[in-house]
């Protein structure tokens, strides 16, 4: 049965950038070591924080975390507690246009040459949903973590909820550098951009045609898009479908955590097909009892408990 794509969309939601509170007012606690660092990210700097225990000695392994549709890092900083309270090196960031993170830059005109030297009116790629630029924003925090000096470079494993339970899925089939990950409510599968309805399918392909000549530029910063912070970026989400890179994940342990009464969209569909399709190490776990939103509420602490435990294992 076809999932109604407001649905889908309200399924990718985390939080709102609007929600976020300021590093330098977080205040963690004393058995934990917080820092925030700078990640660059094809050129652009990506805001990221870092966790580790007080008691980290030589090299620990290593998580990266990544926020779903719409959200920010700060939204992360309780698992990545528990988990740097496990004996990890955690390190969580805002993608490129969102949260602290700065924003790619495109020419809003079309660029003048005076004396060799090119001037240019330029606007900020902000507050926009770009599956493609967000996976490639979490393999550049892989290769960034690499020069940390408690990264033991042979044990990476990411972690990724909703929108990007997807993503961690799209960047283990990349990098055999990651060696575990764990999806959490997740999303596979975005070609509904084009299989939704026709109506969706013209639109789709409408703007893809006006921003590739120019008529239009990149969706407004922080748009609402049914009741969702973040216009997406059609051309790449329609052909986003992290599920089919599930057979190239055989050498990383794969940890799927589903809400049993997942109301958002059909588990079918996503998690249990990306399991049923995997090799290797994997794991399918539905959360009892709630719908997609519980697994941040009343079964967060089951869901750290499993993603800890994974992580323990396999890392």
């Amino acid at each position: 049965m076809k999932t109604p794509v407001l649905q889908i969309l309200l399924a990718l939601w985390l939080t709102s950038p609007s929600d976020a509170q300021d590093a330098t007012e977080f205040k963690t606690p004393d058995d934990i070591i917080f820092r925030t660092a700078n990640i660059i990210s094809e050129g652009t700097r990506m805001a990221a924080e870092v966790f580790s225990p007080k008691t980290a000695d030589g090299k620990l392994p290593t998580i990266i975390m990544s926020h779903g549709w719409g959200g920010t890092a700060q939204t992360l900083r309780p698992d990545a507690i528990v988990f740097a309270r496990a004996g990890f090196l955690v390190v969580t960031f805002d993608y490129r246009g969102w949260g602290r993170s700065d924003a790619r830059l495109t020419a809003s005109r079309v660029p003048t040459e005076e004396d060799g030297k090119l001037t240019a009116e330029v606007a900020e790629v902000r507050g926009v949903v770009d599956p493609i630029d967000q996976t490639t924003d979490i393999m550049n925090a892989i290769h960034w973590v690499q020069g940390e000096q408690h990264c033991d470079k042979v044990r990476i494993g990411i972690w990724g909820s909703s929108f990007s339970g997807g993503h961690v899925v799209y960047v283990a089939a990349r990098d055999p550098r990651v060696k575990a990950f764990v999806s959490q409510v997740g999303s596979m599968d975005a070609r509904w951009a084009l299989e939704a309805s026709p109506q969706l399918r013209q639109h789709v392909f409408q703007q893809s045609t006006a921003r590739t000549r120019g008529e239009i530029g990149y969706p407004e910063p922080f748009a609402k898009f049914s009741g969702m912070t973040g216009q997406p970026v059609w051309e790449k989400l329609m052909r986003y479908a992290p599920i089919e890179d599930i057979g190239r994940c055989e050498n990383c342990a794969k940890l799927f955590i589903i809400a049993e009464n997942e109301e958002l969209f059909d588990n079918k569909d996503h998690a249990i097909a990306a399991f049923e399709r995997s090799n290797g190490v994997k794991k399918l776990v539905s959360v009892k009892g709630i719908k997609h939103y519980g697994i941040y509420a009343e079964k967060r602490k089951e869901a750290q408990q499993l993603a800890t435990d994974w992580f323990k294992k396999h890392l």
